[in-house]
């Protein structure tokens, strides 16, 4: 008895230290979302990574590309005498003052005005505040906002830096704090900063050319229906313009309608002789 229960014992023994360890039970990884990132295009726009669309800065100016003109904006440390005015274009380079070629802001993206009163008079200092060429965009997937830097030069640091927000309001505002070595914050909030909005109609230069073809005809067509008057030359009774272009013209029409004949254009010329 003793001896079976002995080789039951070592029986156990052996399959329970043959037996693999079991493992812990797997957790199913969970995919990482991928951060969306937008590359730039050009100096005005970029192409989301995710594909999600494009973001083209030039819906939010205005006709003349502005999105701020003459904007008055508080700053720390100015004297009441003193007025500061921003223009700001997000993609065409602009100069203030448009007739004068010797001020600092000369093909700017941003130009600041500073006007101090003196004499009874405004005596205005227009100084560089960034430039199209060389700005960095930065996109914060979090907070759907596209952060563009704008330097005085390709080489310098920022002196404006626009963060523009997607978002269903409209609004603009600006940092009170800023200087030499602090750029100048604004903070965009339009629905036309998401990708895909507020697209531009691009008209072609194909579409041009059909525009002015259609309106060169019809003003053919008009004029020399009002001065269709028969005049005599030394050939012969003639029409101005031609009467076989109107022949021409009508039986295209007809032979597309109802595939007629075609039939001869006798003009006035061939009558009179």
């Amino acid at each position: 008895m003793n001896l079976r229960k002995l080789l039951i014992l070592l029986l156990f023994f052996v399959t329970v230290s043959s037996s693999p360890p079991s493992s812990p039970p797997t957790v199913p990884s969970v995919p990482e979302k991928k951060k969306a990132g937008c590359i730039k295009v050009n100096n005005c726009k970029c192409i989301m990574s995710d594909g999600s669309g494009v973001i083209n800065l030039a819906a939010l100016g205005d006709s003349d590309g502005y999105l701020e003109r003459f904007k008055p904006i508080l700053s720390e440390k100015v004297p009441a005498s003193t007025e500061i005015l921003l223009s700001f274009s997000p993609c065409l380079p602009f100069s203030e003052p448009e007739d004068f070629t010797g001020t600092d802001c000369l093909d700017v993206a941003a130009c600041l005005i500073v006007r101090h009163r003196k004499n009874n008079r405004f005596v205005s200092r227009y100084i560089n505040y960034g430039r199209h060429e060389g700005n960095e965009f930065q996109y914060n997937d979090s907070t759907k906002t596209l952060s563009v830097a704008y330097p005085v030069l390709s080489t310098s640091h920022p002196q404006t830096i626009v963060h523009y927000h997607c978002s269903p309001n409209r609004s603009i505002t600006f940092s009170h704090h800023f200087g030499r070595d602090v750029p100048l914050q604004i903070q965009v909030d339009s629905p036309c900063a998401c990708p895909n909005a507020c697209a531009l109609e691009d008209v072609g230069p194909g579409t041009i050319f059909l525009i002015i073809l259609c309106l060169s005809m019809t003003a053919y067509l008009i004029l020399g229906s009002c001065a269709l008057r028969p005049f005599r030359t030394s050939s012969g009774v003639q029409i101005a313009p031609e009467e076989s272009l109107w022949c021409m013209l009508c039986y295209l029409f007809t032979e597309r309608k109802g595939k007629r004949p075609r039939r001869r254009c006798y003009s006035l010329k061939e009558e009179t002789l």
